[in-house]
């Protein structure tokens, strides 16, 4: 590894507003601690998890237990989302009236909510509450059995394909309903050209819209793909041509945000090849590395853009307070390594970025005053 001190640079406490820290019912794969650790060590000062637990928070008798281990194992920040409907189900409302207090919104990330009605119920109920709605938009009756992008890999090694429309058709549906009720509404880990434009669309409609991508959507392509499952995640890398959407998303504002989706599996779960293996990967241990690898030395992306990206607007969609002098991260960017999963403090060691060369380590992070990773 190459490193100078004069290369050190101080940059704000990032924002992930998409994470999976699987306590509590899953603590095989991950913790709030080791979760949080892993935050710490990618820079990152504040993190929201999903609702994706065992029990699912959907009331705040539920959501009392991964508050609880919040306030005993986290490193940084950790504000949970609430569930948006009972167990995920997306056939009843959760108790958002009771949850709000103590959530950062509410979405039932891993699943769509299938019913118009139900989203129309919850939106309105989201809007009283002056709270967002973070959607995974994912139409069941797309999906067909698919597990990778429907594009040129799938074709060429006969794989069944997820279609883009299975995205992007939820998102058409629920930017009406938005038009129509009026709520803060975020869509998860856009993926796909078509979303970006509606997003896009949208804004300069005046709607309350923002979205977020992810590292893995921004740097690869359908054809990177391997026939391992450190390459299935949901939704699925794409296609060039969504690739280079998002990036110009980022330029012009319509990409608001960027978050890992960071979701941790154990190793026997991931081992099983692109079908067999669950959906997810790791991504907050690499995500500042490999943006700045791949998007700023080329000069796609400025460094202030990324930052923005990762600190700014998180923390000013979501209302997340860190004050830089006492929530920031030190790097060296002139560092060169290759990516190893046995240095990751995560419990999941599963990344599409497994032996890429990258610049910018990770040198000290501070989360509200405390030194809480140093290298």
């Amino acid at each position: 590894m190459t490193s100078s001190v004069s290369s050190l640079i101080k940059l704000p406490g990032f924002a992930d507003v998409h994470v999976h820290f699987r306590e509590p019912g899953f603590l095989y794969k991950e913790t709030i601690k080791t979760g949080s650790m892993a935050a710490a060590h990618g820079g990152y000062c504040a993190v929201c998890t999903m609702p994706n637990l065992s029990p699912v928070p959907d009331s705040l008798e539920h959501l009392k237990m991964q508050l609880e281990a919040i306030e005993k194992d986290a490193l940084v920040r950790v504000i949970p989302y609430g569930a948006l409907t009972v167990g995920e189900k997306g056939e009843t409302l959760a108790d958002l009236d009771g949850m709000a207090p103590y959530v950062i919104g509410f979405s039932d990330d891993g699943k769509g909510v299938q019913s118009e009605n139900i989203m129309r119920e919850a939106m309105r109920k989201a809007k009283a509450l002056g709270k967002i709605i973070a959607a995974h938009c994912e139409d069941n009756s797309l999906l067909n059995g698919g597990y990778i992008h429907e594009g040129d890999y799938a074709k060429e090694h006969r794989h069944r394909g997820i279609c883009s429309e299975s995205e992007w058709k939820q998102v058409e549906r629920d930017l009406k309903l938005v038009e129509e009720i009026g709520c803060k509404y975020h869509v998860c880990h856009v993926s796909t050209k078509e979303t970006v434009e509606l997003v896009r669309q949208a804004k300069k409609m005046g709607l309350d819209v923002t979205c977020e991508t992810g590292p893995h959507y921004l740097t690869m392509t359908d054809m990177d793909l391997q026939e391992d499952g450190r390459f299935k995640m949901n939704p699925p890398i794409r296609s060039a041509k969504d690739r280079d959407a998002l990036i110009e998303g980022l330029l012009d504002g319509t990409v608001d945000m960027i978050a890992t989706d960071h979701a941790p599996h154990a190793a026997e779960e991931k081992s099983k090849g692109l079908e067999g293996s669950l959906m997810g990967v790791v991504g907050l241990e690499t995500a500042f590395p490999v943006l700045y690898t791949k998007l700023v030395r080329p000069g796609i992306l400025t460094l202030e853009q990324v930052v923005e990206k990762l600190h700014t607007n998180p923390c000013k969609r979501f209302g997340i307070e860190l004050d830089p002098e006492k929530n920031y991260s030190l790097w060296d960017l002139d560092a060169k390594y290759s990516i190893n999963p046995e240095h990751f403090l995560s419990m999941g060691k599963s990344s599409p970025f497994t032996g890429w060369e990258v610049y910018g380590k990770c040198v000290k992070t501070v989360c509200m005053g405390n030194i809480v990773y140093e290298a």
